[in-house]
């Protein structure tokens, strides 16, 4: 099993949600509407070819440039993003579809979905993500990430994401071989009432879910085996259902 180096290992490049000047409002720098309802007289001056080519160049050269944000956005990937808190979901108990090129960028679409608060810190290593929500990092407990179930060597802004990927930011806390296992739960078999939940390490690879309890419903039912998966079926239903084991990361919601 990897050991890391705990969560200042998790490194990220972008500034925290309140340092990124996004603007506020679409009319901002419009200017007032009466500055805009009064005409100057038609006077003729010689100029004003040379002020209509200059606006024609400005509009072409905006052209440009937002077909290349637009371009820029539509190579960012379709991902799904989830993140567990210490003590409960943040956002995304049922995965949400985002783009991003990155687990950070992952990160920071569900904060504005979500109106959640994440955080950067400065280390001699680089950025690295310090809080999301209410809770910062102390010691060898803070937050990491997984991609597609597996801990990535490298930063958050290093991560390359394709269409498909699930993206989980969870609270860890770190011990001699590594993080917690995280779960996932999905169906199992055709009629919908019974669910398989496996558990994997930082490496991606499965390991043992012992005493895993399915949560639906406001009733609790004990999921059989763990090697390879525990499977429980929790009968009719109406709400989501979802995995909890003893020293795991709880598991997505599931319908």
């Amino acid at each position: 099993m990897q050991v890391r180096d705990g969560p200042a290992a998790v490194r990220g490049g972008a500034l925290p949600p309140e340092a990124t000047g996004r603007e506020v409002g679409k009319a901002v720098g419009e200017g007032a509407p009466s500055q805009k309802t009064c005409r100057a007289p038609d006077i003729p001056n010689p100029s004003r070819k040379e002020d209509s080519l200059s606006r024609r160049t400005l509009a072409l050269v905006a052209t440009i440039v937002a077909a290349l944000v637009l371009t820029g956005s539509a190579l960012a990937a379709r991902v799904t993003v989830r993140v567990e808190g210490k003590t409960q979901t943040i956002f995304g108990s049922l995965p949400v579809t985002v783009e991003a090129d990155n687990a950070l960028q992952a990160l920071d679409q569900a904060s504005i979905l979500g109106e959640f608060y994440y955080g950067l810190t400065s280390a001699s290593f680089g950025d690295y993500v310090s809080q999301i929500g209410k809770y910062p990092a102390t010691g060898s407990s803070g937050w990491v990430f997984k991609v597609d179930n597996v801990s990535p060597p490298v930063g958050a802004d290093k991560v390359v994401l394709k269409d498909g990927d699930s993206v989980l930011w969870y609270w860890a806390d770190f011990g001699p071989n590594g993080g917690p296992p995280t779960l996932l739960l999905a169906k199992s078999g055709a009629t919908g009432n019974c669910y398989r939940v496996t558990a994997f390490d930082d490496m991606g690879k499965l390991v043992p879910a012992a005493g895993v309890v399915l949560h639906v419903d406001g009733r609790r039912v004990k999921a059989q085996g763990a090697t390879g998966g525990a499977v429980g079926c929790v009968g009719k239903h109406r709400g989501l259902v979802r995995a909890y084991s003893f020293g795991t990361i709880r598991s997505n919601s599931a319908k």
